[in-house]
């Protein structure tokens, strides 16, 4: 399979595609599920701290049950949760009552298949394509969470952070010492501008998931990448809040995720870091 993979590429792209939608439509089951999981043991915690009896808990976890149309509960069929196509064949409707399907799934399944394709024609068949595919995926999820609920859960930007060290032990990405760095300031650069923030306005300017965030991406690309990173977030962040406040209505009263600002922005470095690689290695080779 490893031979095929390496001297095929319609096969390794196809593959790639593939495992793309496939893991796309994972993501978006744990964008809606895990915030719900989350939200539902914090309120039993609280209960129990306060001495009270809570409810049973929801019966939902990222496996059960079976993916199902939100309104008339209508279990969607093995046929009918393919990803993109089985969008396309029902026409953006539930088979069962015609409810409209949102358009995001299939929009963060093509995402997730582009993102992993483009990845793959960078790296290859190689461990860096396999944990850039990780962080990738994990940048995706936080992205819609922290859009839909201004979260970004410690169950993944925790693991995150510490899989980044991890993988650089052998320097895959970065040197584990410029890891170990990129995680310090990571979450100390952010977590002072925080306090900084708070101290002269009265007011919080960020969530404390934006410095594990960062910590994250420090832990993968290393202390080096901050700054630019911290740049394009805040450019690309600024720019869309002044839009959404002027064309789209949007409150200046009301906060604006920033996870996805610092996921895009961790996106692009990696991707600099993929093609500065990729155009090393070729020339290597040619050479």
């Amino acid at each position: 399979m490893i031979e095929v993979l390496l001297h095929s590429p319609i096969f390794f792209f196809s593959c790639l595609a593939l495992l793309g939608l496939i893991i796309g439509s994972f993501l978006n089951v744990v964008a809606y599920r895990l915030p719900i999981i989350l939200k539902d043991q914090w309120r039993r915690d609280c209960l129990t701290f306060l001495g009270e009896t809570p409810k049973e808990s929801i019966e939902l976890s990222l496996s059960r049950p079976n993916s199902h149309c939100p309104k008339c509960k209508f279990a969607i069929r093995p046929w009918e949760n393919i990803p993109v196509f089985s969008y396309i064949l029902l026409r953006g409707k539930c088979s069962n009552c015609a409810e409209d399907i949102h358009w995001r799934y299939p929009c963060v399944e093509s995402l997730t298949a582009l993102c992993t394709i483009y990845l793959g024609y960078f790296f290859g068949l190689s461990w860096e394509l396999l944990g850039a595919l990780v962080l990738v995926w994990s940048l995706i999820i936080l992205s819609l969470i922290d859009i839909d609920h201004q979260l970004l859960p410690d169950d993944i930007t925790f693991p995150l952070l510490w899989l980044g060290l991890v993988v650089n032990i052998n320097s895959l990405f970065v040197p584990l010492k410029s890891a170990l760095i990129g995680a310090i300031l990571g979450y100390g650069v952010l977590w002072g501008t925080y306090w900084i923030f708070k101290f002269l306005t009265g007011k919080e300017g960020m969530g404390f998931g934006d410095f594990k965030l960062l910590a994250a991406l420090g832990a993968w690309l290393g202390w080096e990448s901050l700054p630019m990173i911290i740049l394009l977030s805040s450019v690309t962040g600024a720019v869309m809040g002044i839009f959404q406040i002027l064309f789209a209505g949007h409150k200046k009263d009301i906060p604006i995720p920033f996870g996805p600002y610092l996921a895009l922005a961790g996106f692009v470095i990696l991707s600099m870091r993929a093609k500065d690689n990729f155009y090393i290695s070729s020339f290597s080779i040619y050479w």
